[in-house]
This record gives structure tokens, C-alpha cells and sequence, in this order.
């Protein structure tokens, strides 16, 4: 099959392409590199006017024309390639915002990837406008937008998400659903909101090219590093102040017999370089299943703290933690992370568990033979 990977987010795409060659797909991935991240592209579209000077001119020219330069920029540089985006078997957006740019210029742009290609598929992957309505209600005890719910946060640092409850994502969201032959849930953070809905197509785990990876030896010596990653632009979403004060009361417990190893907003490359030598890794707390950095970081044998809650633990029938389930709870936070550091053996025994599931659940060319399947069985 021809198919074209629209967008990307936490390297998804690009591995899910590397399993598709695997198996004999011709693939094209187009996006913008995920922002600071920076991850390959085949076709990549330069994000442009988003700092200095230029940031501000935007600004006065969206004040002034309500006109979005960047998100102008990026449909003019997309249309440039049209030629080389008709004709695929399958087309598959990473999100109802794949550029992030504005619900119109996205419009143009799935417009005319449905209208020159067979088939249009979407990933829940990332907030979009089910997966915030959920978070909104109360069907869960935590959700991504807990800081929002009760004022712990400034209601305008989660603009980036609420926005998709707004009229112009929203009608963005139902012009996407209705040319779509299926939606897909990349984990159980998308999953169970997208329960019972017509375009449901279900959860397909998310790919991780292991050959590319380093996996070393799982030997525990102190001091035990402990490592954060922190994106300031998701960082009350993901409930990094509890791990922040988790850090704080490990940090004066253990002293020397713990390494902590905090970075920010780093580039792919060097994030991954940053938490090789980690023994833990901090990802996140406001979740229910992994995300693609915890997934890397357990494949190669780290005890990541993330989502891995009881509706993750049963659908893949685990007996035994592979991850630890990060809870908005400093308290518990601090008495997980003494128990690992006092008992060592537990992060090697942990850490065998989650490279063991990584490989069985997430090998990327097993999980590019689900899409395929999925793709190919869809009516539409």
C-alpha cells in the first residue's frame, strides 16, 4: 500500500513508518517536527514567526486581521508539495490538529488530503476534542485538566487544550469525523473516552522501533539517578509539581545515595542521551497508560513513573507492575521512590518486566501489521 503519515507526535509516526518499510509499505510522513523536538520528516514544514520579533509582529497582525501567519505559512509550504500528497491508499492524521495551526487552515488541508486520496483515518493521540470533553467531566478521580477543575492553575495555561472545546475546533472535530473511515486510540488515556462512539475503530498500542535502540545492561550501583524531563508547555498537565515535590523530600532523605537529573524542553536526541544512565525516570502523573517516552525508557530497562492504572493493568492481563503508577499523591510518590531506592533489586526486576512487555505489546513492525489490518478492513 501507498500511505501518507500526516503530523507527528513523540517520534509515533516515524516509528509506525519504520514498521510499515519493514513490511513492504511505501510510506510518506509529512509534519513540522513536533516543535522543539525536532523529529524527522520527509516533508518538513518550518514552524515560522513563533519567537523574537516576528512572534510579536503575529500578534499585531492577528489583533489587527485575525489572520494567523504561522498557521498561513504552513498550509502555503504543505500546498507547494500537493503533487506529492494524492493518490495514497491510506491517509492518517496524528491528530484533529495535525500542524497545530488554525481550524480553517486545517480544514483546507484535510480537505484536500480527503478529496485526492482513498481513505482518511485519525489518531486519538494528544488532546483533541473528545479526550477534553472527558477530562472535563468527572468520570475519572484525575484527569489532564485537574489543575484547570480546581483552580490550582491559572485557567489560561491550559488554553492549548481547552481550545478544542471552542466552536472553531469543535466544527473542526465534526468536519474531520465525518470524512474519516475510522478513529484509532493510541492508549488508554484515548481510549476510554472514545468508548461506545460510531467511529471507534479501538486501541492500537503505540509502535516502538526497538533495533534502533540501546539497551544496556540492567546493573543498579549507587547513587540511583533519578531523571525528569519537564516540557513547560505540558508541565501542569502532565502533574510534574508533584514529582517536583517528591524530588525535594528525596533529595534531603537520601542525599548521597541519589542522583536527581532534572531537564528542560530538550530536543529528542539529546533528551535521550540526558536519561540513559538514569536507573528511574519521572514521566508522568495525570495519566492512565504510557506515553511514547515512557515506552522508550522502559524498553531499555528504566522504572519509569507513569500512567499504568487498574483499566491499563487489565487489558493487557499483567500480573506483575511493569511500570509505577504515578498518582497525584506526593505523599505516595516519596514512599515509591524509598522503596526503590532501599531495594534496588526491585528496579532490576521491574525493569526486566517492562522491557518484556515493551517488546511483546509495542514491537513496531506487530503493531504496524494491526494498522493494516485495521486500514484495510474499514468499509470507507
Amino acid at each position: 500500500m501507498r500511505i501518507l503519515l500526516v503530523g507527528e507526535y513523540s517520534r509515533l509516526h516515524n516509528s509506525l513508518k519504520e514498521g510499515l518499510q519493514v513490511l513492504g509499505h511505501e510510506v510518506l510522513l509529512i509534519s513540522t517536527g513536533d516543535f522543539f523536538k525536532k523529529y524527522p520528516s520527509d516533508i518538513l514544514l518550518a514552524r515560522k514567526y513563533d519567537s523574537g520579533i516576528s512572534a510579536k509582529i503575529k500578534v499585531g497582525i492577528y489583533k489587527i486581521l485575525g489572520i494567523d501567519i504561522t498557521s498561513r505559512s504552513i498550509k502555503s509550504q504543505f500546498l507547494k508539495h500537493q503533487e506529492q500528497l494524492k493518490g495514497y491508499d491510506v491517509v492518517q492524521l496524528i491528530n484533529e490538529s495535525p500542524f497545530a495551526i488554525q481550524p480553517e487552515e486545517e480544514k483546507a488541508i484535510i480537505h484536500f488530503l480527503s478529496n485526492h486520496n482513498k481513505k482518511l483515518f485519525l489518531l486519538s493521540c494528544g488532546a483533541d476534542y473528545v479526550s477534553v470533553s472527558h477530562a472535563m467531566s468527572d468520570a475519572h478521580s484525575y484527569s489532564v485538566l485537574s489543575g484547570y477543575k480546581d483552580g490550582s492553575f491559572a485557567k489560561q495555561r491550559f488554553a492549548s487544550m481547552t481550545k478544542y472545546l471552542t466552536t472553531p475546533f469543535n466544527n473542526l472535530h465534526d468536519f474531520i469525523y465525518d470524512r474519516i473511515s475510522g478513529v484509532i486510540a493510541s492508549d488508554m488515556d484515548y481510549h476510554l473516552p472514545l468508548l461506545d462512539h460510531p467511529k471507534y475503530i479501538g486501541l492500537i498500542a503505540n509502535p516502538v522501533n526497538l533495533s534502533r535502540l540501546t539497551i544496556p545492561e540492567n546493573k543498579v550501583t549507587e547513587p540511583i539517578v533519578i531523571f525528569m524531563g519537564v516540557n513547560r508547555g505540558n508541565y501542569h498537565t502532565k502533574g510534574i509539581h508533584y514529582f517536583e515535590e517528591a524530588l525535594e523530600i528525596i533529595k534531603n532523605k537520601y542525599q548521597e545515595r541519589v542522583k536527581i537529573d532534572i531537564v528542560e524542553n530538550l530536543p529528542y536526541a539529546e533528551y535521550i542521551q540526558r536519561y540513559n544512565k538514569a536507573h528511574i525516570l519521572l514521566d508522568q502523573v495525570l495519566a492512565y497508560d504510557q506515553g511514547y517516552n515512557a515506552l522508550e525508557a522502559m524498553a531499555k530497562g528504566k522504572v519509569v513513573f507513569t500512567g499504568a492504572e487498574a483499566e491499563f493493568e487489565k487489558h493487557y492481563a499483567l500480573v506483575a507492575p511493569v511500570a509505577i503508577n504515578a498518582l497525584p499523591d506526593t505523599r505516595y510518590l516519596v514512599n515509591e521512590l524509598s522503596t526503590l531506592i532501599e531495594n534496588p533489586n526491585l528496579i532490576v526486576e521491574i525493569g526486566e518486566r517492562a522491557k518484556a512487555f515493551v517488546a511483546a505489546i509495542h514491537d513496531h513492525v506487530v503493531v504496524a501489521r494491526s494498522y493494516v489490518d485495521v486500514w484495510i478492513s474499514s468499509e470507507k
